[in-house]
């Protein structure tokens, strides 16, 4: 049987949520409640007569791992005997192997839950000031994840068909749908790069069921199609895309509205391979899309002309010069995906099966969440938006004073909340409005050539050298 939570796993993993600020009656500060873990435990983790690594001491001690500037197993449970110690208990073995089974029962519908969760409760005690003519948006994009090149990786992720075997690493494609509010992760999947229905659109299509009625999704030109945009429009949902660039615009066709800018009528093609009868029989003949050209003038960009395709057809109420700051703020969704991949470390993942890759991106993404939980709170009390602060700074302060807050008793950690909302409030994203960088690295890399042959091949040669 599972074990019950007694006093020493519920207060590791209040200790765990007062760390990220989860604590308290302030805004943002109940996206996960200790409840929400309990619930979700005994819902999907498996029976085990583990002692020291039970579920909750598990997740636990995995989160801190991801949160942690030093992401190893070892540190992870130096870390976790620290905490026995300074409660009272025995340490346990520093030696990783008890840790690490215990992830693997960890179910992977339990981190993936609490990931969810947590992105829409944020989303949820969003004000209606941070979001756009009082609609919320949501941006998707994709993206891909490096992994250890084990034989199971490959065969669940294969590597990209340009590396030659040996030479390459497998990748899993990841697709996100994030709040430009606040910057959460609302809803996220993974899959395969290649093969048959495995693009972003096809997981973005799983995605839908999160996206809410009135909903305004951004995303660029790649989901800018007549079937992606007709089953959001089926599901009461705007959107705002830069226009594929397979489709021509001729703007002396179509509904005026202005200078470049005229709504025309998209028909239906003919049902793709991978839609059922009933699903395309259920889709509009035509939808009306507005087509607009917005000319860059800043220097140093590299675009110079956009093309955006939306449903906000009503030129008054939606003016041009609003949808084109709405596409702009698409980048939103390249700098979050940065932060996640560089700042979280999860560009190249540590896990050597498939199943444990997916446990490792869910913690990460679920971790993200709860720093930009501790953003906006910050945020909120300081007069500003959350994308006015900086990530890296609010997971360095948080950091720095996890133990404290973990420790701190009722009476101190009110004051102590507060001095930490102000250090993350202090960390702003600089203003650097029209900035642009060349795409070049200006530190030389090691000059050790490529490696062209499988490592096995290689060492045989150096071998049969000597």
């Amino acid at each position: 049987m599972l074990h019950s939570l007694g006093r020493t796993a519920v207060a590791q993993v209040q200790g765990l949520l007062r760390g990220f600020l989860q604590d308290g009656a302030l805004p943002f500060s109940s996206v996960l409640m200790v409840q929400d873990i309990v619930d979700l435990i005994s819902q999907t983790c498996v029976e085990t007569y583990d002692r020291i690594f039970t579920p909750v001491v598990t997740l636990c001690t995995f989160l801190s791992q991801i949160h942690s500037d030093d992401p190893s197993c070892r540190a992870a449970v130096a870390r976790l005997n620290a905490t026995r110690v300074a409660q009272g208990l025995a340490p346990c073995s520093p030696l990783t192997g008890g840790y690490c089974k215990a992830r693997q029962r960890l179910a992977e519908s339990l981190l993936h839950g609490l990931m969810h969760q947590s992105g829409q409760r944020l989303q949820q005690q969003v004000p209606t000031a941070w979001h756009w003519h009082g609609r919320a948006v949501k941006i998707v994009d994709g993206s891909g994840v490096s992994m250890p090149d084990t034989e199971a990786n490959q065969q669940e992720y294969p590597q990209p068909g340009s590396q030659a075997p040996g030479l390459g690493f497998p990748v899993a494609r990841l697709v996100v749908v994030l709040s430009l509010a606040c910057g959460a992760v609302l809803a996220a999947a993974v899959g395969r790069i290649k093969g048959q229905q495995t693009s972003e659109t096809m997981l973005f299509h799983g995605l839908h069921t999160h996206l809410e009625r009135d909903d305004v999704v951004l995303a660029d030109r790649f989901y800018c199609s007549y079937w992606e945009i007709a089953l959001l429009r089926g599901r009461g949902i705007d959107i705002v895309m830069r226009l594929h660039q397979r489709r021509q615009v001729n703007f002396q066709c179509g509904w005026r509205l202005g200078r470049e800018d005229h709504v025309v009528s998209w028909p239906k093609p003919k049902r793709p391979a991978w839609m059922d009868e009933t699903t395309y029989a259920g889709l509009p003949a035509t939808i009306d899309i507005r087509e607009l050209r917005v000319r860059v003038p800043q220097r140093g960009f590299r675009t110079r002309v956009v093309l955006v395709a939306t449903t906000f057809l009503d030129a008054k109420v939606f003016a041009k010069e609003d949808i084109a700051g709405l596409y702009r703020a698409r980048w939103h969704a390249e700098l979050d995906l940065r932060s996640i991949k560089q700042t979280l470390q999860m560009d190249v993942l540590r896990c050597k099966t498939p199943a444990m890759v997916r446990k490792e991106i869910w913690g990460h993404l679920l971790v993200y969440n709860l720093l930009r939980a501790a953003m906006a709170q910050a945020a909120l009390g300081h007069r500003m938006v959350p994308r006015q602060v900086s990530l890296q700074g609010a997971r360095q302060t948080l950091t720095a004073f996890h133990s404290q807050l973990a420790q701190a008793s009722p009476s101190r950690r009110e004051g102590l909340i507060q001095i930490v909302l102000s250090a993350i409030a202090s960390h702003r994203v600089g203003t650097r409005p029209d900035r642009y960088e060349p795409r070049a690295c200006k530190r030389r890399p090691k000059p050790y050539p490529l490696l062209r042959v499988p490592r096995q091949q290689a060492r045989a040669r150096l071998a049969t050298a000597a």
